[in-house]
Parts: C-alpha cells; structure tokens; sequence
C-alpha cells in the first residue's frame, strides 16, 4: 500500500467511527467517505476529516452486570479488547454492524449463569478454541470468509452453566 492508501484507509475508519459515537449524521458520513475515497492528495483527505475530534486508540473496555442482560447491537464502536462479565444473565453482542476498530478483535468472555449470543460480520473469520465451558459445548458452524481480509474475531474466556452460540450475519 502506499501512504494515500494508508491515510485513505485511517480516514474512513475515522469517519465511521465518528458515525458510530454520533459526532456526524449517516448523510454527512457518506458525503465525506464519498469524498475520502475519491481524495487524490493528502490535503483533500484533511478535508474529508476535518472537524472530527481525534482518533481514539484501540484499547480496552470492560462491559458487565451482575444479573440482568447484556445487550450491544447496531453501530457501535467494537474496541480492539472487549471484556464481558455477567455472573447472572444472558449476553448478545451483534458485530454485524458495528464499527470494528482493529482487523482483530479479542473478546474475553467472563460468565456465570446464562447463555451468550455473538453475531459476527459475514466474512469474519472467528477463533474460538480458547473458550472453556463447564455445561455445555459451543454451537459455531465455521463458514468460509466470502471475501479475503475480513476481521479476526477471537473468542477466549470461562462459561459457567450456559451455551455460547457463535454464528454469521447473514448479511
């Protein structure tokens, strides 16, 4: 790749990631990306991105409850570590169409009593051998990616009683 390429690609990740923490509305989104990807020089990227507050490092977050459910869906920003910990409870995240910061995610399961539910991009490749369960065994059914680079979502942690049931957006 070459540095346009490179800052191309920064840019969009920037605007989507501005989408997904409402800072741009979903028209002004696509106006700037439209004009992101058109930028023939450094500078008109600055433009598609100007305004924007800074770019955020991946990091890591920590979702949790003590008894009750745990539910992400729709745009929301997917850090490079997710921690999710529920001792009662049952847990869907829905990466389908999140904003996923980094070509690999780590989620690190911590849960008791409960079943788990994780929808992964359509063309995500998922690992989830490092997933210990004292119940029941995990329902995934691998698909072959429909596109090369899709995302790395690695699954690891403990389930107490419950299923972790992995599977493909369908879109």
């Amino acid at each position: 790749m070459t540095p346009l390429e490179d800052d191309r690609e920064a840019a969009v990740v920037r605007l989507r990631e501005a989408y997904a923490e409402g800072h741009i509305s979903h028209e002004e989104m696509d106006r700037r990306l439209d004009q992101a990807l058109a930028a023939a020089s450094g500078d008109d990227l600055a433009q598609a991105v100007a305004s924007l507050p800074a770019a955020s490092e991946g990091g890591t977050a920590t979702i949790g409850a003590a008894a009750g459910r745990i539910r992400r869906r729709g745009a929301w920003r997917v850090p490079r570590v997710l921690k999710v910990e529920s001792a009662y409870g049952n847990v869907h995240l829905d990466l389908s169409r999140a904003v996923l910061e980094q070509p690999l995610v780590d989620i690190e399961l911590q849960l008791g009593t409960g079943r788990a539910k994780i929808i992964v991009p359509r063309d995500a490749i998922v690992e989830a051998d490092e997933v210990r369960s004292g119940y029941k065994d995990i329902r995934y059914q691998p698909r072959q990616p429909s596109r090369p680079g899709g995302p790395r979502i690695r699954i690891t942690g403990v389930m107490g009683f419950g299923r972790l049931t992995i599977r493909h957006a369908w879109r």
